[in-house]
């Protein structure tokens, strides 16, 4: 008879801590706890759910998923009590479950690696063996269900896991419940006795064999002593059993296995295939229900005494009082689900126990019918251990557990132990990759090349998801040695080439070198050499390869300037002058507006400014300071003769009283911070004699020159004579509108004229100035330049003839190729390294304002200390440009074999002449 009053499952959580109230008629009656777990099929079939359904005789599981489980993915437990039969039945939901997961695959995002993926199945699955240990240690009776007819041999596996988790955590669980009031067996094993495992299997509906006969060898006369189904029941027993005792899953003393099976009883059950034809299996129930309301009405009976009259009942009649349940044919009559599970359950409740040691000296297992009271104080604290470790009182043996969960890992994971295996194997290939062919100091690009050719080496061989552990594990050994005592030293010098040494230290001011100390302390060395000239380019020496621009501009010139242009004269470019002990670079600099250093890098290179060419001047011009009135004469560099004179600003008080507590780090440029001077400078200016001191027949008498390559260029300047000025004041004289023409351009309406002597002029009218843009290669050969590309060459003793309008017209290149290149395919570049100037004894003011731009945009304009500088008459000048340039943020490197040369270079506007006032009568 079923019941219309049906209680739904709950949570097991919540059924150990709630207070149920017990009929007092049962209240002292043993408990036989059933659990339920398995595997369900994502076809459409009977579920665990049915199955405990077809137990109890109620709908008490829902078969579509109950609202407990609808946005989680983790293992679980529900608990149904049926109090009448003294059952309390537990169902197992995990991710073997179809429903679970297809959530767990829905959670898993489209971006996560595989690692990730795999950790993530790994987690289920160790909370799935948790709940498996919970139920292996407080149910009596443990029902698989899978969804097949074919025994899923993983198991083994697992159960073999499960048997080694048991064994570690067995003192743990001891400990948990050394409290409750149960048996001192109980309380030894963990457990009320040593569970029952049964085996419920689906048959496949393609497997359905027809009750024609056609089975029996031929023969289809001869009756079937078990039907099909019975003896699919019995080979899968003995699989099953063959299967567990090879494994040692199942021993002889069942008190030490981790489940047992019956030795004479059936412990496989196979549900029959469902009918196709819906009509068909109604009409079988209402005939099932039919014989049983023909019965005589008996009295209602529970427990065991229930179950034998329902077992009885349900049996067809037999032909006499023969009780072998022999059918019509002689053949056996298939028992059903609930006979199957209840011919178990009632040797639990009539506390009989299982005895199912096998043997010659069979030992009697432990066995305990357990009050409802009394389980439920087991079970919380067990539950509490394995699973939700909430309680502070069993926290420290949760964590306990949870670090021997470990043991599963060689069990289940064996994606992860043969990846490992693997990759373990592969490492050393990967190492044997990388230390091929390297150089004993190597830098960080040869180390990351090595790096990824060892990664793809360990690539080809490393497979699964110990892939990316031990790839990282690759990145930090070939790290580990290239940083022991491998690692070059990453400084580059100002010509962009690598330091030689190994990792080392710089030694401060005042300590010495010192190659024994870890790291070694010493100075970088590129072991690059060069030869260049000194500041007035009479004496040559070789260099080595700079690492500051202090060694570069300054210490080295400042070693010959000892032995050769120590004593000349020289306009001196204004430095940092300290006024406290101990200076400080400026680290925080005022930074100016984008747009206004972008306009000031515009004026910079616009020569057609007057005076300044640099808005941001730190010091005033010689010929301001020294309270000479000038006109502008303009420059040479558009030669329209329309430009209007513009007069220069005053310069501001910071521009005239640059800082004496900070000093800037760099070199001066068109966007370094107002009032700031470094402490060197990086250019220099000398007089090398009077302006007869150079010959223009044998030119510059200095070394490393090419032969006929040293003779400086003339440019011809055409002044008026003292008789034809009006009222002192100072006019141009050559018939133009205010400015001198174009060095290149050749005067109108005098026939034949080239910017020299006219024909309808005196001599005296004239001044010839001498102009050589000086190049210099690293091997210490020099020439003068014509042009951008054009090399000077005097084959007379006449001099050079081409007229120096041209390099002073147009953008001079800061690297030119060197007409001498070596053997090698790597090209050598000669750079621009001095500018002779000889100004001869006339009313006339040569003034100088060099701008250099090292690189392609957004490089900034160098520019000396001193933006504009009058060199006096009567004299042969030489400036010395710095051999490296750098900023704040670091150097300047020479351009490379790819860069175009046109980017380097020195703006024009570099030379402007203007004429003097006559001195008083």
């Amino acid at each position: 008879m079923k019941e219309t009053t049906m209680a739904p499952p709950v949570n097991l959580g919540a059924l150990l801590q709630a207070e149920l109230q017990e009929d007092a008629a049962h209240r002292e009656e043993g408990l036989c706890v059933v659990g339920t777990f398995g595997k369900s099929s994502a076809q459409t079939g009977p579920l665990k759910e049915s199955i405990i359904n077809t137990l109890t005789d109620k709908h008490i599981f829902s078969l579509f998923g109950g609202p407990e489980d609808e946005d989680s993915e983790d293992s679980h437990i529900e608990a149904y009590y049926d109090q009448e039969n003294r059952v309390l039945y537990l169902l197992l939901s995990s991710v073997c479950d179809s429903r679970l997961l297809l959530r767990a695959c829905r959670s898993l995002s489209s971006g996560v690696s595989h690692s990730d993926a795999h950790d993530f199945w790994k987690d289920l699955e160790m909370q799935h063996c948790l709940h498996l240990l919970f139920m292996f240690s407080v149910c009596h009776v443990l029902l698989l269900v899978h969804p097949s007819q074919t025994f899923d041999v993983t198991y083994d596996r697992l159960f073999r896991a499960l048997d080694a988790l048991r064994q570690k955590a067995l003192p743990l669980l001891r400990a948990a419940i050394k409290d409750c009031a149960v048996s001192k067996e109980w309380k030894l094993n963990s457990r009320p006795c040593p569970p029952r495992l049964l085996f419920v299997f689906q048959m496949n509906a393609a497997l359905k064999v027809s009750g024609n006969g056609s089975e029996s060898g031929g023969n289809p006369d001869k009756p079937k002593k078990h039907s099909p189904r019975r003896r699919l029941q019995h080979a899968l027993e003995d699989q099953i059993y063959r299967i567990f005792r090879k494994s040692r899953v199942l021993t002889n003393q069942s008190s030490n296995c981790l489940f047992t099976v019956p030795a004479n009883q059936a412990f496989v059950y196979v549900i029959p295939a469902a009918e196709p034809d819906p009509v068909s299996t109604l009409l079988g129930q209402l005939r099932s229900n039919c014989v049983l309301s023909e019965q005589d009405p008996a009295p209602v009976l529970t427990g065991p005494r229930r179950y034998q009259q329902m077992r009885r009942s349900a049996r067809p009649p037999t032909s006499g009082g023969d009780s072998s349940s022999m059918s019509m044919g002689g053949q056996l009559v298939d028992f059903n689900l609930k006979e199957f599970l209840w011919q178990h359950v009632e040797l639990v409740l009539t506390k009989k126990g299982f005895d199912d040691s096998v043997g010659r000296n069979p030992q009697p297992s432990h066995f305990e019918l357990p009050t409802y009271t009394k389980w439920v104080q087991v079970a919380s604290r067990l539950y509490q251990v394995l699973i939700t470790n909430t309680d502070e009182e069993l926290a420290e043996l949760a964590t306990k557990v949870q670090s021997q969960v470990k043991v599963l890992d060689g069990f289940l994971d064996a994606d992860t132990k043969f990846s490992e295996n693997r990759c373990q194997k592969a490492l050393p290939l990967a190492h044997s990759a990388y230390q091929s062919n390297l150089p004993h100091n190597y830098t960080t690009t040869v180390h990351k090349n090595q790096l990824a050719h060892a990664l793809r080496v360990y690539s080809q061989h490393a497979r699964g998801v110990a892939f990316q552990r031990y790839a990282l594990q690759l990145h930090e050994d070939c790290y580990k040695f290239w940083s022991n005592g491998h690692q070059l030293c990453e400084e580059r010098s100002l010509t962009d080439q690598h330091c030689v040494h190994k990792f080392h230290l710089l030694p401060q001011p005042g300590e010495k070198p010192d190659i024994d100390h870890n790291p070694p302390i010493m100075n970088h060395n590129s072991r690059g050499r060069s030869t260049s000239s000194c500041n007035c380019g009479r004496k040559q020496a070789p260099r080595e390869d700079p690492f500051d621009i202090q060694a570069a501009n300054y210490d080295f010139y400042q070693v010959l300037e000892e032995k050769c242009c120590g004593k000349l004269e020289r306009i001196d470019f204004p430095v940092f002058q300290p006024s406290t002990p101990d200076p400080a670079p400026a680290s925080d600099q005022v930074q100016r507006l984008p747009s206004e250093a972008l306009g000031d890098a515009e004026k910079l290179k616009e020569p057609s400014t007057a005076q300044s060419h640099t808005p941001g001047d730190t010091s005033l011009s010689l010929a301001l300071s020294l309270g000479q009135s000038t006109d502008s004469l303009g420059t040479y560099g558009d030669g329209d003769g329309t430009e209007n004179p513009v007069q220069p600003k005053r310069p501001s008080l910071i521009d005239r009283q640059p800082s004496t507590v900070e000093y800037l780090p760099g070199m001066t440029h068109s966007t370094c911070p107002k009032g700031l001077l470094p402490k060197f400078s990086s250019w220099s200016l000398l007089k090398l004699g009077p302006a007869k001191s150079y010959n223009f027949h044998t030119g510059l008498e200095q070394p490393g020159f090419l032969p006929g390559s040293s003779f400086l260029l003339p440019w011809d300047l055409v002044i008026r004579s003292r008789s034809e000025e009006d009222t002192g004041l100072t006019e141009p004289l050559d018939g133009g509108a205010s400015s001198w023409p174009a060095p290149n351009k050749s005067m109108v309406g005098k026939r034949g004229s080239t910017g020299g002597l006219g024909r309808n002029r005196r001599r005296d009218d004239v001044a010839r100035v001498f102009v050589g843009f000086e190049y210099e290669d690293s091997r210490g050969r020099r020439f003068i330049s014509s042009g951008p590309d054009k090399i000077v060459k005097a084959l007379g003793p006449g001099g050079a003839k081409d007229p120096a309008t041209r390099v002073l017209n147009t953008d001079m290149p800061l690297y030119v190729p060197s007409p001498s290149q070596g053997r090698g395919l790597k090209p050598h570049f000669a750079q621009l390294a001095r500018l002779f100037i000889v100004v001869p004894d006339t009313p006339l003011e040569i003034t100088l304002n060099p701008q250099v731009q090292p690189g392609p945009p957004p490089c900034p304009i160098f520019h000396p200390e001193q933006t504009e500088v009058v060199l006096p008459p009567d004299g042969f000048w030489v400036l010395r440009f710095p051999y490296s340039y750098a900023t704040e943020r670091g150097p300047c490197f020479p351009p490379k074999e790819n860069q175009p040369l046109s980017n380097y270079k020195v703006l024009r506007g570099i030379l402007k002449a203007t004429t003097a006032n006559p001195p008083p009568p």
